[in-house]
């Protein structure tokens, strides 16, 4: 029975495994490193490869808390010791990655089928503040000179590593002001960088962030219309946008998606498109002007004055849809052979020249001219001064 118990035993205290115990010996660490690379496929199992890693982020603490140790006695007794800064963000770098790592393994179940972290709180305490704050003091002076690639590296750790479930249940309220907009300029460098799934991640992380919506939500539709090269890519490019569009509403998706049906010649798909976006919201404003300038532009003015009419209630202040509603008064005119009646469409098609010109003087977005001329030309006659005035207007 003795016998049977001391085997027992010792099946039951194994020791660490060599490999192990040669990375728990190490003094620096790059050596730990090195043997951690050399030896991870003969750790014994995921409790080793824990303990392990967490080595690692212990050696990358104890350099960075060195270096912290000569800034904190510099600023309590007014000295002036180097301090090796970029040591001290690479080590808080090092201490992230492998934090991580060793949380992967930490998180497994043990040899009982249990799991019971040994390493999660103290890493998640040690890391969350100082050190991965360091990042993004290190990523703002990497791309204030222009080290852009620097500044990728640390902003994105940072930024990844907020929805890592090691830092589950850390405070955010220190990194909300800045978060999402380091998460959008970590999109544009990965987007520059031509990395389109990462940038598409990190735009989607500012996304949610409401003082970086507009601009991480511009980057992500340049993103999507990033290299279209053909049909294909551009109805993949519709059905991305149309995804936005069913999360966010945005109208000026909306324009993007006719537009690029139109550029495809599938004009009946974009007016379905339109019909549906206007079935959901009658008083769409894209919708209602694109709707209607379509028709406009297939000869219809008839059909298409209560789409612009209606765009026009939504948006009055729009000079684009002011000028096509004048051009379609004046169509309406064009076909109308009572003296009269077509005066009044003349009329009406001036009242909304006149609003587009009231709007946008110099024709930035509408070119009101020449329309809004002959429009006078044909209520008030060639010599009047009123039409002499419009013509000046436009030439």
């Amino acid at each position: 029975m003795l016998a049977m118990f001391f085997v027992a035993s010792a099946t039951a205290f194994a020791g660490d495994s060599d490999a192990l115990k040669a990375i728990m010996k190490a003094k620096t660490y790059a050596d730990a490193e090195n043997l951690l690379k050399a030896n991870l496929g003969q750790l014994a199992n995921d409790e080793e490869k824990a303990k392990a890693y967490n080595k690692l982020v212990d050696l990358a603490m104890d350099a960075y808390n060195e270096q912290d140790k000569i800034r904190m006695t510099n600023q309590a007794m007014q000295k002036n010791d180097p301090v090796d800064e970029n040591l001290m963000t690479e080590m808080a770098y090092n201490a992230l990655v492998n934090a991580l790592e060793c949380d992967k393994y930490d998180q497994l179940p043990n040899a009982k089928g249990k799991i019971a972290p040994k390493f999660a709180k103290a890493n998640s305490a040690r890391l969350w503040q100082a050190p991965r704050f360091m990042l993004v003091n290190a990523g703002q002076d990497a791309l204030t000179n222009s080290d852009y690639a620097t500044a990728r590296k640390y902003w994105t750790l940072f930024v990844d590593s907020d929805s890592a479930p090691l830092f589950r249940e850390c405070d955010r309220t220190a990194q909300a002001p800045f978060f999402g907009q380091v998460a959008r300029i970590t999109a544009v460098l990965a987007y520059q960088n031509k990395d389109m799934d990462k940038a598409l991640q990190l735009a989607d992380i500012a996304l949610k962030d409401s003082a970086e919506f507009e601009s991480a939500m511009n980057l992500k539709l340049e993103i999507y219309a990033n290299d279209l090269k053909d049909r294909t890519d551009s109805l993949k490019y519709i059905d991305q946008l149309k995804g936005i569009y069913a999360e966010h509403q945005i109208d000026g998706v909306v324009e993007k998606i006719y537009n690029t049906y139109m550029g495809l010649n599938m004009t009946s798909e974009a007016a379905s498109f339109l019909d549906g976006i206007l079935a959901s919201n009658p008083n769409n404003f894209v919708a209602l002007a694109d709707k209607g300038i379509m028709i406009l532009q297939q000869q219809k003015a008839t059909e298409a004055l209560p789409y612009l009419l209606k765009a026009y209630q939504v948006q009055s202040n729009n000079a684009l849809v002011a000028t096509y509603i004048g051009t379609a008064y004046s169509m309406q005119a064009q076909e109308i052979d009572n003296p009269a009646k077509k005066k009044e469409m003349y009329a009406e098609a001036i009242k909304y020249f006149d609003k587009a010109k009231e709007l946008d003087p110099d024709r930035l977005t509408s070119n009101w001219g020449y329309n809004r001329y002959n429009a006078y030309w044909n209520y008030y006659g060639e010599e009047a001064p009123e039409t002499k005035q419009a013509e000046a207007d436009y030439r």
